[in-house]
């Protein structure tokens, strides 16, 4: 549904009709109108009601009825980054820039769906903003008078809670709001489309102007996550309705981060609205999750959708260690203990080293510098235990697991953070030296550090757990030690130990990566409004870097992978002013989605999940090897067999003649043909990349696929699982 065309007396009886299906089921009409949290009426067709699990079985089992999803729950996955993408250098943005050339994203609207926002944050003024874009239809959803509280670069907010109090049971008043109490969703919409904020800063450090990717585009804020009930914030009940709605109000761009674990598409209510929204040309980002370096780790990992994995940039906050060695004791010296000694009576040697809650005793503490070991509980958690104990100072030191992977955060006490050799390092100087001292040195912000970009340690990786043959994460942006506006309504470290408020604050994880993204779809939505979703996720993917500011490969910041792979990284670290003229592009439409459904086996009543419609006509003898995919993958390649994969380049750039290179060690590769000649803008060539596996080649091996005109290169990673016959 959707569109000009339909009035409000059709969504009514959409409506209507979820509320006859259940009534069919439960008897009553009263009892199923009160069982109903929210019917999608507009763009996804069904409802959510809270039911018996027998109740629901029986539903779906009905012919007319797609399937039946859990209301599962989801995890919130947590600005100099602009100038290390090259969209602007030490504060100047070339003509040539993207941010020039797109107009810095104006009138794009961008939305999260995440905490909420805090709307007084100079981040969503409406300084230098024209008119709202009169497709716009959302409201202004705030606690009391809220007309203020919206404007010309804030231009919605809507919050949904229904699925959350499913669990919670009934909420306060205070639920009843958009505004942003935890500071995630301001975080990542300020990144994604923050408006510029001269003097921006964390407690002093890392001061400049902030921006988000699309600084002059709308911003719109979707709030469907909460306090947390048993380890999740944010419902699928929600999320769903957030979609739906958001697609009706006009959103161009919509970046969410937040995710599970990933299933099957069928069973995943941000792939089923996400691919709603993608078919009315909404462009979905959303963040591969924080269970890195595991395998199979990533989330949202729909092909539809542009999966987000995080990196680092080349700037780091730093606060260093100076340990007294000699004889003359500076009146800045402390004294320094290890929290493996100054444990409390009922705590084990094992918890307080690590500086988990009520572990130190502060008749040890007191007036010292605590040495910390990383690991199990939070960071800034470790922090606020010393503050607790009286410490002077925290020094976090590094497990071997997590190795050179440091974080600046804003403990609530001086502190640092130190790699596994550096805390080692200081480990043995306490536990050897009979009256340990030292020093912290106030934190500073350094730049133009090397290596750059690291994937982080904590990215979740592939390969895809749900559909082996589509690579993710899509791409890689920087997600470490990011600075961007946060909640006033919050504390700065998030605890109630704590109660400093902070207008901007340094936060990492997927969940900031996702937005740098989001941002940079924004602005080629402004400079190219009629390209698909796939077009545009195929433009940052071919377009990307993969190696770092020493012109190395890509490193990973695990212990056992330094190299990085496109299981960590995909296609590689955004670049968005190559982006803006990828020259090529793999292109898809939404019935190749859904012959990609019917290539896993996605039958007729799941295919009307996704279609809308009662029947889709599968086409026949379909390899999903062969989905116009910008990545290539091949699952499971026997030893001296071959593979034949087919893909569809679009030209988006002027006539040109391509030829292509391929490297994939181990194995013989032929492209068929090997050049292509674009003629005209839009005119499509299919090619054929023939694989053939060597006899002692096992395990996955890694190359790429280019095609080249010499002024631009259109890179596709190649991923090969090959085993013995």
């Amino acid at each position: 549904m959707g569109g000009a065309d339909v009035t409000e007396s059709d969504l009514q009886r959409v409506t209507e009709s979820h509320t006859q299906l259940l009534t069919s089921f439960l008897g009553s009409q009263q009892k199923a109108k009160e069982s109903i949290i929210y019917s999608y009426n507009t763009n996804i067709n069904g409802f959510a009601a809270v039911l018996e699990e027998e109740e629901a079985t029986e539903i779906a089992k009905r012919p007319d009825v797609v399937s039946v999803l859990l209301n599962q729950g989801r995890q919130l996955h947590t600005t100099h980054s602009w100038d290390f993408l090259m969209l602007e250098k030490d504060g100047v943005v070339h003509p040539s820039s993207l941010w020039e050339k797109a107009r810095y994203g104006e009138d794009t609207i961008i939305a999260t769906l995440d905490t909420g926002v805090w709307p007084e944050s100079k981040s969503f003024s409406e300084n230098g903003m024209g008119p709202i874009p009169s497709k716009w239809k959302g409201i202004c959803q705030f606690e009391g008078n809220t007309a203020h509280l919206c404007n010309k670069k804030l231009i919605g907010a809507r919050y949904f809670n229904k699925g959350y109090a499913a669990y919670a049971g009934p909420l306060k008043a205070s639920f009843e709001t958009t505004r942003d109490t935890a500071g995630h969703g301001t975080h990542t919409l300020s990144t994604a489309a923050g408006n510029f904020v001269p003097g921006a800063n964390v407690f002093g450090v890392g001061n400049g102007t902030a921006k988000g990717g699309s600084p002059k585009a709308r911003a719109a804020s979707y709030k469907v996550c909460w306090p947390p009930i048993n380890g999740s914030e944010c419902f699928d009940a929600d999320i769903m309705k957030a979609f739906d709605v958001a697609i009706g109000d006009g959103v161009d761009v919509l970046s969410v981060s937040l995710g599970g674990n990933a299933v099957d598409y069928l069973k995943d209510g941000i792939a089923i609205a996400s691919f709603h929204a993608v078919k009315k040309g909404v462009v979905v980002v959303a963040s591969a999750g924080n269970l890195g370096p595991l395998e199979k780790s990533a989330t949202n990992v729909a092909p539809w959708i542009i999966t987000v994995g995080a990196s680092s940039i080349d700037r780091q906050i730093e606060a260093n260690v100076e340990l007294k060695n000699g004889s003359v004791l500076k009146k800045k010296d402390y004294p320094l203990i290890s929290a493996v000694y100054a444990r409390a009576a009922n705590a084990s040697a094992d918890d307080s080293i690590l500086c988990k809650p009520n572990t130190l005793d502060p008749e040890k503490v007191r007036g010292k510098i605590v040495v910390c070991l990383m690991g199990e509980n939070n960071r800034m958690e470790k922090g606020i235990e010393a503050a607790r104990a009286g410490a002077t100072g925290m020094i976090l030191c590094n497990d071997f697991i997590s190795q050179d992977e440091v974080f600046a955060d804003p403990h609530f006490l001086p502190a640092t953070h130190l790699t596994y050799k550096n805390g080692d390092a200081v480990f043995a100087y306490v536990n050897k030296t009979k009256n340990p001292q030292g020093y912290i040195t106030p934190p500073q912000a350094v730049l133009n550090t090397k290596l750059a970009p690291l994937v982080a340690d904590f990215s979740a990786r592939g390969p895809n757990g749900i559909t082996p043959f589509i690579l993710k994460p899509d791409i890689t942006a920087p997600g470490v030690n990011i600075i961007a506006a946060y909640s006033e309504g919050a504390s700065a470290t998030s605890s109630d130990f704590d109660n400093r408020t902070t207008p901007f604050n340094l936060l990492s994880g997927t969940s900031m990566s996702c937005p740098h993204v989001s941002g940079v779809v924004g602005l080629l939505k402004t400079l190219y409004p009629k390209w698909s979703p796939a077009a545009i996720r195929s433009a940052i993917m071919t377009t990307a870097r993969t190696r770092d500011n020493t012109m190395k490969p890509i490193g990973d910041s695990y212990i056992n992978s330094p190299i990085g792979t496109p299981f960590a990284y995909g296609s590689g670290q955004i670049w968005p002013n190559r982006a803006m003229d990828p020259g090529l592009v793999y292109d898809l439409t939404v019935n190749d989605y859904l012959d990609f459904l019917c290539g896993i086996d996605y039958n007729q009543t799941a295919l009307r999940q996704f279609s809308g419609s009662s029947y889709y006509d599968c086409p026949k003898n379909y390899s999903v090897l062969n989905f116009n995919n910008p990545s290539i993958t091949v699952p499971n390649l026997s030893a001296g067999r071959s593979v034949t994969v087919m893909r569809k380049l679009k030209n988006v750039g002027q006539p040109a003649t391509y030829t292509s290179s391929v490297k994939l060690s181990g194995f013989e590769v032929t492209v068929e043909p090997n050049t292509l000649k674009f003629d005209k803008i839009g005119e499509e060539k299919v090619f054929k990349l023939i694989i053939k596996a060597n006899k002692t080649e096992t395990g996955y091996r890694f190359g790429e696929v280019v095609w080249s005109d010499n002024s631009h290169h259109v890179r596709s990673p190649i991923v090969v699982l090959s085993s013995e016959e």
